[in-house]
Order: structure tokens, then sequence, then C-alpha cells
């Protein structure tokens, strides 16, 4: 036999073996039931993002001398 057909059939069988795995897998989590919404929290708040700007001028108020990193 050709090794492109020993190829072929190897792919295939793999393939084969992969999808009935898969058909296993969505089978058991499908038997576990119905779905549940996750719960929600208790705490009522609302999250907000701080941003900072970091500039010359923050760093250096009063504009002094700005001695850089190259003198």
């Amino acid at each position: 036999m050709e090794r492109s057909k020993v190829v072929a059939y190897i792919t295939g069988a793999i393939s084969i073996i992969l999808a009935i795995a898969y058909l296993l897998l969505v089978s058991i989590l499908d038997f576990r039931g119905e779905m549940l919404p996750a719960p929600q929290s208790q705490v009522t708040g609302e999250i907000s993002i701080a941003s900072v700007s970091i500039s010359g001028e923050a760093m250096h108020p009063g504009g002094g001398s700005q001695t850089g990193f190259y003198g």
C-alpha cells in the first residue's frame, strides 16, 4: 500500500475518533440538565476606572529646573 493511503487512513481514523469523542462530551454535558444563570452580586455599587496622566508638569510642579536623564 502506498504511503499516502496509509496517512489518509490514519488521519481519517483520528478524525472519526475525535468526532465520536466530541459527540459523547456534548451528550454528557447536555444530560446534566438546564443551565442556570450565574448568581447576581448582592453588592450594588458602580465600578469606576481611574485614569492617570503623567506629564512633565505634573512631575515638576512650580516650573523649577528640570534636568532629564541626559543632563
